[in-house]
């Protein structure tokens, strides 16, 4: 947007800099209508109305697009609400589970097995194993 905002700055210099450059007086005539002005009226007057032609062309869809974007974050901060109720519910519920279940008894720790590598696996060997 500031781009957009940036280019157009640097058109209408450009505009006005070729229209103050151009100041002959020129005749335009539109239908009946005919109007005699210097040629950077001319040419700033046209200038201006493309502006607003565009502005008022595009200003649909950005009103579409703010509205858009207004339901989009209250549709979020619906959703975020949403979340963290049923956060807090999951909370009680692990809450009152633990509170529901017996205590663990005191269990023995397993003796991990130790790590056999999938090259012995598939030679089919054991390497603590010895040859009778």
């Amino acid at each position: 947007m500031q781009l957009t905002l940036i280019l157009g700055i640097i058109v209408a210099i450009v505009a006005v800099v070729f229209a103050l450059q151009n100041n002959l007086p020129v005749v335009v005539a539109i239908a009946l209508w005919r109007f005699e002005g210097s040629l950077a009226l001319v040419l700033l007057v046209s200038v201006g109305l493309g502006a607003l032609i565009a502005g008022l062309l595009s200003s649909p869809a950005v009103i579409r697009g703010q509205w858009t974007t207004g339901r989009l974050r209250k549709q979020v901060a619906d959703l975020e609400r949403q979340l963290a109720a049923q956060q807090q519910r999951n909370r009680e519920l692990d809450a009152e589970v633990a509170r529901i279940s017996p205590a663990p008894a005191n269990t023995t720790p397993v003796a991990e097995k130790p790590y056999v590598g999938l090259k012995t696996l598939i030679a089919g060997g054991d390497t603590e194993r010895k040859a009778p």
